[in-house]
């Protein structure tokens, strides 16, 4: 059987967000920073960059690390974070990684000759006087740089804007010359920050922080995650910096605002944070996001939904699936890991806020070992209700679900095709140190569908995979 395209779509010990998708050469690359399992803070590791051939986006390469954090001669001792990259092709035709350092608002440039580096680093964004942009009088904050490269010219896209702050202003668009580091045009405002809103399309999603730029046809895609969070939203111009007009919501990493399986206020995965960009992929658009692990908001993943642009320029938003890679259903036949749930709720609906309390409160996907060990992630803390979904399946002569589970439990677990639905199926469990497998017949009706397994009883259940035959 050919291999499926899952989310997340890297490893499950692999934690890359703040994904930032191109096509060289045939192949999708993805920059982003790198997050530390059980890490304290955001962006511990060095970058690293992972690739896929554009016609199989199962297929992912791990390129290895392509920029250390004291590469940068500000960073020696390494102690402050590489946040959130993007990479463009200069008109040189080589690679440019533009990043920030986490204490530093100033702009830092690496480059390489091929798109997977290693890259070298190689300046600081600066005016023609040699100031560096951050520093002079009146600048704003620099963070979370985007970049797109037109010619000679290479578009800057900056910012962070909390709810509240009326320092800053906007995320804003610097244009650099052919060197990719001397500014050309002065920064200019792309949208109004919360504060400075009223009146504008912008109420109530205003940006907070990553800025992206794609060109589509003769229109500017200004993708960036709102202050509302979770969600990743876009707006739209004729120019590279100027006339945004607010459109819409690509995607939650909560799935709030979708009514089309669940009520549209009902979150149906613990969000934080979001981050990422769109990009066409062998005549197919994607947005690539992040969802938040391990109870924290310090463990974000990478994941991929296949994108429509309608005629009139806009984007309906996506779900959140477990198949987005895939190009279509998962085979309704074989085992599938649980951490590719897209889907996990426990009684209490909160809106999960990123922090680390998390921990024993709600299910979570975890791993056992350490940051990079190459093992399969798992899901635990189900308690009474607890409940995981995956979707979606082309479902056949469905007979047999097969569980693998472990914990301090003694109940069952109920299979559904709908949240909300009916049992298919009920799988007594019970208390076992390691993973036991459980089975029993069912009946998934034939067709595409959704899958969820819902926990009832005591104690806490640990969930790692599941088979259908």
């Amino acid at each position: 059987m050919k291999k499926q395209g899952l989310n997340p779509y890297l490893p499950s010990w692999e934690y890359i967000p703040d994904g930032e998708p191109h096509v060289f050469n045939e192949r999708v690359y993805v920059y982003g920073s790198h997050d530390r399992f059980n890490g304290h803070v955001y962006c511990l590791n060095d970058y690293v960059c992972y690739s896929a051939p554009v016609a199989d986006l199962s297929d992912w390469k791990y390129e290895g690390v392509i920029y250390r954090k004291t590469d940068d001669p500000l960073n020696p001792t390494g102690h402050m974070c590489l946040y959130a990259p993007d990479v463009t092709l200069g008109p040189d035709g080589r690679y440019y990684l533009y990043y920030v350092l986490d204490k530093i608002s100033i702009v830092s440039v690496a480059v390489s000759d091929t798109p997977a580096g290693k890259y070298e680093f190689y300046g600081y964004v600066k005016y023609a006087d040699g100031t560096r942009l951050g520093e002079r009088e009146g600048d704003q904050p620099q963070f979370d740089p985007g970049v797109l490269t037109e010619g000679d010219k290479t578009y800057l896209y900056t910012g962070f804007c909390p709810t509240g702050d009326r320092s800053r202003k906007g995320p804003m668009a610097t244009v650099l010359g052919a060197d990719m580091l001397t500014i050309i045009e002065e920064p200019a405002f792309l949208a109004p920050s919360e504060p400075y809103s009223e009146g504008s399309s912008f109420m109530g999603h205003e940006f907070f922080e990553a800025p992206s730029v794609r060109k589509i046809g003769d229109t500017y895609y200004f993708i960036y995650s709102s202050i509302v969070f979770h969600e990743l939203c876009y707006a739209t111009s004729k120019h590279p910096t100027k006339g945004f007009e607010y459109q819409g919501v690509i995607v939650s990493n909560n799935d709030l605002h979708i009514d089309s399986y669940k009520p549209a206020d009902k979150p149906m995965f613990y969000g934080g944070n979001n981050h990422g960009s769109i990009v066409e992929i062998n005549n197919q658009w994607y947005i690539f996001y992040h969802r938040h692990t391990n109870g924290s908001n310090f463990c974000r993943q990478g994941c991929i939904e296949p994108i429509e642009i309608l005629n009139d320029g806009t984007i309906p938003q996506v779900e959140m699936t477990s198949c987005g890679p895939n190009g279509g259903a998962l085979l309704g036949r074989g085992e599938y890991p649980a951490y590719i749930a897209c889907n996990l709720f426990y009684r209490i609906e909160e809106k999960y806020s990123g922090d680390l309390w998390m921990d024993s409160h709600f299910p979570k996907i975890t791993q056992d070992g350490k940051d990079g060990d190459e093992e399969i992630g798992y899901i635990t803390n189900m308690l009474d209700s607890a409940t995981a979904g995956f979707k979606y399946f082309d479902c056949k002569d469905v007979k047999t679900v097969k569980i693998k589970v472990r914990g301090y439990c003694n109940g069952a677990f109920e299979v559904k095709t709908a949240w909300d639905g009916q049992a298919l199926a009920t799988i007594p469990v019970e208390f076992t140190n390691v993973w036991t497998e459980y089975s029993s017949e069912i009946s998934i009706p034939d067709g595409i569908q959704a899958l969820y397994f819902t926990y009832t009883g005591n104690g806490r259940a640990s969930l790692a995979s599941f088979r259908l035959e």
